[in-house]
């Protein structure tokens, strides 16, 4: 299937830039159709920030403000995504996580490099998730101010995946830099952008991404916006905001 995309393995394709997330770029640059056709698991957002993305096994979920959760359809349209076709070369089990920290920890223990991407699956069941989900907000408002209407959900004794990405520092320019996972349940039901939690054991796989692909949009709102600041502090601060 890579051959015939032309997308070699271990690819990481991207669509725009957090830098213009940052800036209040959410229209639509690229259809979900297009997503999938360059990677099978992911994560991103959807058009005037409607939500969080979650991709896994070839399928393309919207997790809305609301808490509801539906399969996004073909046409929908996204300002932001990051997805692989996922291969992974580690297979194993962490230990019990309290926290996102203890997550972040089971994770860097597979990681050989602080300077190319991973992609990282977690399965099982949790005892404790807590997860955000982004409302549209007013055109031109800024992703810092948007997530200050953020809905939060909290969830017990659930079984699902987190769906995470680790990127570098150096690629902060341009990407979330250190790790970013977007949960959603079995049933699909529910899920959002991962703010904590807890587990006895999950199943870890992981990938190593050595080639990175960036698509540019070509909107007038992108080609339009100001991209020179430095926008990590913003961007930390509404990855991580709760």
């Amino acid at each position: 299937m890579s051959e015939y995309l032309g997308i070699p393995v271990h690819t990481l394709f991207q669509v725009s830039t957090s830098g213009a997330l940052v800036a209040g770029v959410f229209d639509r640059e690229v259809s979900v159709k297009s997503i999938l056709e360059h990677g099978d698991f992911g994560l991103g957002t959807f058009a005037n920030l409607d939500g969080e993305m979650v991709v896994l096994d070839g399928r393309a979920f919207q997790v809305q403000g609301t808490g509801r959760v539906l399969e996004a359809a073909s046409d929908a349209g996204a300002p932001f995504a990051v997805v692989t076709r996922f291969s992974p070369q580690i297979h194993t089990d962490s230990g019990p996580l309290e926290s996102f920290k203890d997550l972040e920890e089971c994770c860097n223990r597979y990681r050989s490099s602080g300077n190319i991407f991973y992609a990282i699956r977690l399965d099982g069941h949790f005892s404790r998730v807590r997860t955000r989900a982004v409302n549209p907000p007013s055109p031109g408002t800024r992703l810092v101010d948007a997530t200050q209407a953020q809905s939060e959900f909290s969830f017990t004794d659930i079984d699902g995946t987190l769906v995470g990405l680790w990127s570098p520092g150096f690629s902060s320019a341009f990407s979330v830099p250190g790790y970013h996972f977007h949960f959603i349940s079995n049933d699909r039901e529910h899920g959002g952008h991962l703010l904590d939690v807890e587990a006895t054991q999950l199943h870890v796989r992981i990938e190593s991404l050595t080639d990175f692909h960036l698509a540019l949009p070509a909107s007038e709102a992108f080609m339009k916006a100001d991209l020179s600041k430095n926008t990590a502090g913003e961007l930390a601060y509404a990855e991580h905001a709760h």
